[in-house]
């Protein structure tokens, strides 16, 4: 038995297998008469429900059985996922006086999808008769199994616990293709959490963990539950969270070490749930180590993600920076001052020399995690990925235009007021434009319409063939919707469209290091900031109809629009 103290030691860089976020399940329980079994795989802590009583008894947050004497009750639990077994917690809070005095536990590696016959089969005892106390946690350390995908908990005779978790490592699941991107931190592809500099709230190995926190609805509530309906839904208590600090210059890090070592791609940094403490910026390292645990101030870390700002309760999608060719095994997640993150994901594709024990074709392990959908072997040139536009990530180019539902996840600063009588809410000046044509030109601002044509695709791909600028002046592009009532509007519209830009070289061409490329929906317009270059408005799949706001002289001079056709091929890949 470990001391409570000494969690973090034993635990701290293993997966908790059984828990509800990897989709662990009770299959089987013989006795729940007076709590829900479903309760020992709950992500937070049991609360107290003292001096509060059902039909029939007293409730309690956790699993607790009848008193009817007999020597044994058990539990039967579907892991999250297969892999090896290294110890457990056992939870008895809140339980004192009708707690379970002792427990084992046994596992099974079964693969037949029938689960009828788990009753009879030859169950491996892994953790042996051990005591239990009231109203306390008992961490037990065993010596690493083979691997198993289900565990028998067994009460000696009756009583209850609060929570049960099993400790261990995964099973990996990667593509075959080492040209496939996947989530290389992903937990199922075997990702671990090996560090943290603080985890106050919120513990790191939640920042690897599959879906946004909604784990009761995209895995199934009912088979969860096994039809209890008790259950509350999403909330910032599985992600990673740290005390708040009051000091100049504070920061916290992470330390993920990635399923495989592999050439990043893109990143994703999920605040959902997050309003009022995500973090105000984050910055991503990354390093190539033989260490389980690298020094957090190792000179070689290599910064692939400089800092950028955060915004509360969004997934943020950001393009990575490193040399071509260049494989790392671990990355490092700084956030500044503190806060709360919910999901890391990191897209790249597998090193060709380090390779999983188990491949599967799927290289999508999460139905949120943003993948592009191309050959790569097809590819020819720069490739550029194409992320979703947020307001963060576009920021260096200029202003992201829309509303949001929830207030609260609108870009801190944003004034939003009632407005038309208390039937609409204005978010005010996202954007302001700008002038500073030369005395004397002539320039106006004023509204113009773009119709356009849907870009060709290929394979996945969007060749990006010419970039623009306009030197003197800010543009602004708003979609306009359907128009059944009018015969000259689209009547059938597209939802998507391009954004591509980069900042200005000192060879007073586009710096190719700065490109981006977002995929915008038809609820964001957009601001390009002065002298931004940027792709022509290109849509996809429907022809689609913008407004567009900017101040020109009008007589096609390069004052109003320089155009530049590029050298090479640059192929813009669709997620």
């Amino acid at each position: 038995m470990v001391p409570l103290s000494q969690f973090f030691d034993a635990f701290g860089s293993v997966i908790e297998l059984s828990s509800v976020a990897l989709g662990g399940r009770i299959v089987d329980v013989s006795d729940e008469f007076f709590a829900a079994a479903h309760h020992l795989l709950l992500v937070g802590p049991a609360p107290s429900l003292k001096g509060q009583y059902g039909p029939n008894g007293a409730l309690y947050n956790g699993w607790e059985t009848q008193g009817l004497r007999r020597p044994i009750t058990r539990c039967t639990i579907k892991l999250g996922s297969a892999g090896t077994i290294v110890g457990f917690d056992v939870d008895t809070s809140h339980f004192n006086g009708n707690e379970v005095p002792e427990v084992s536990v046994d596992a099974l590696h079964w693969t037949d999808e029938e689960e009828s016959g788990l009753a009879d089969a030859q169950w491996t005892e892994i953790l042996p008769k051990v005591p239990l106390g009231p109203s306390s946690r008992h961490l037990y350390i065993i010596p690493e199994t083979t691997r198993y995908n289900y565990v028998r908990l067994n009460a000696y005779p009756d009583g209850g616990i609060a929570r049960f978790r099993v400790y261990g490592n995964v099973a990996p699941v990667q593509p075959a293709d080492d040209f496939e991107p996947f989530d290389l931190a992903h937990v199922f592809a075997g990702g671990r959490v090996v560090f943290t500099s603080d985890q106050h709230f919120g513990v790191g190995s939640n920042l690897i963990l599959p879906g946004r926190g909604d784990y009761y609805s995209s895995l199934g509530h009912r088979a969860l539950t096994r039809g209890n309906p008790d259950i509350t839904g999403k909330d910032m208590s599985d992600g990673w969270e740290t005390k708040r600090s009051r000091q100049s210059g504070h920061k916290d890090w992470a330390i993920i070490k990635l399923g495989a070592r592999g050439r990043l791609q893109t990143a994703e940094i999920d605040t959902a749930d997050f309003k009022g403490n995500f973090p105000e910026s984050c910055e991503l390292h990354a390093i190539d180590s033989v260490e389980d645990v690298p020094d957090s101030y190792n000179p070689d870390w290599v910064t692939v993600l400089p800092r950028v700002k955060l915004g509360p309760h969004r997934r943020h999608f950001f393009q990575l920076e490193a040399k071509e060719g260049a494989a790392f095994t671990h990355v490092k997640l700084t956030i500044y001052p503190d806060g709360g993150i919910k999901r890391v994901r990191i897209i790249g594709t597998r090193d060709e020399h380090s390779r999983s024990v188990s491949m599967s074709p799927a290289s999508c392990f999460d139905g949120n995690v943003v993948l592009p959908q191309v050959d790569q072997k097809a590819v020819k040139g720069k490739v550029i990925p194409v992320l979703p536009l947020t307001h963060e990530a576009f920021a260096p180019f200029g202003q992201v235009i829309q509303a949001y539902c929830d207030h609260t996840t609108a870009p801190p600063g944003t004034k939003i007021t009632p407005a038309n009588g208390g039937t609409a809410s204005k978010f005010h000046k996202l954007a302001l434009i700008a002038s500073s044509y030369p005395e004397g030109s002539r320039a106006t601002t004023g509204l113009s319409v773009y119709r356009c044509r849907a870009a060709e695709v290929v394979n996945g791909v969007v060749e990006l063939k010419v970039l623009e600028r306009h030197p003197y002046t800010n543009q602004a592009f708003i979609p306009m919707g359907n128009g059944s009532l009018c015969d000259e509007a689209l009547k059938d519209p597209g939802n998507t469209y391009l954004v591509v830009v980069a900042h200005n070289g000192e060879d007073d061409k586009p710096d190719m290091s700065t490109l981006r490329a977002f995929i915008a929906t038809a609820a964001q317009g957009v601001m390009y900031s002065t002298g931004v270059w940027h792709q022509p408005m290109t849509v996809l799949e429907k022809a689609m109809d913008f407004t567009c706001l900017e101040t020109q002289i009008g007589n096609g001079d390069k004052a109003d629009c320089e155009i530049l056709e590029l050298d090479g091929t640059v192929q813009l890949r669709l997620p």
